[in-house]
């Protein structure tokens, strides 16, 4: 498994107009092939009278990429859109580019670059981040361990999520996974070797 990927953060879109042609680009994170392909059926059915909605995405799922002209030009639409898509290295994300064709041909280059162009904008617009692994632990102290403690895990890397107080202090947080031992060992030296983080599971999280 992969220590962290780049995805984007949410659904969004952007639009210029070429030649008269208006091309716009729309973004959006998905997991599945199933969740691509409803995004695309739901923009085809928004943009119904556009003359192309072409689509790529890229999916971590059995490493799936796919991309469709649409009805332009072969290699002219979809691949160049499936192709900034991979320069960026994003993956579980689809990009529909529609096309309103302003009268004007646009020529094979012509094409290439505004597709291209569409899906760079819509990708910008969507933000995309970096998710790294990181492993969930829970560390329990006392009051008077807290501040010293709950400063160790950003130090580290961590990042807390809730901090519960009762008769002790239990502090939940994120960590990247490849940097549990070296907190381990700093805690174990803060502590000297009377408190241990909880390990708990792995997961995803924006970095």
């Amino acid at each position: 498994m992969k220590s962290s990927y780049i995805t984007v953060k949410q659904f969004a879109s952007d639009e210029f107009v070429e030649k008269r042609s208006r091309f716009i680009g729309y973004c959006k994170p998905v997991k599945t092939q199933e969740e691509a392909d409803a995004f695309i059926a739901e923009i085809r059915s928004k943009h119904w009278d556009a003359r192309h909605n072409v689509f790529a995405y890229v999916l971590s799922e059995n490493n799936i990429m796919r991309a469709s002209d649409d009805g332009e030009p072969q290699g002219t639409a979809g691949v160049p859109v499936l192709d900034v898509i991979k320069k960026s290295e994003i993956i579980d994300v689809v990009v529909v580019v529609t096309r309103y064709f302003g009268g004007v041909l646009l020529g094979t280059g012509g094409l290439v670059r505004a597709y291209s162009h569409s899906a760079s904008i819509a990708l910008k617009a969507a933000q995309p981040v970096t998710m790294t692994l990181c492993t969930e632990c829970t560390l329990t102290c006392d009051y008077g361990r807290y501040g010293k403690l709950s400063a160790l895990v950003p130090s580290c890397g961590g990042v807390i999520d809730d901090t519960t107080f009762d008769t002790d202090a239990h502090i939940k947080f994120h960590i990247p996974s490849d940097a549990v031992g070296e907190f381990q060992k700093q805690l174990a030296d803060a502590t000297c070797g009377d408190i241990e983080a909880e390990i708990g599971d792995e997961q995803f999280f924006e970095n």
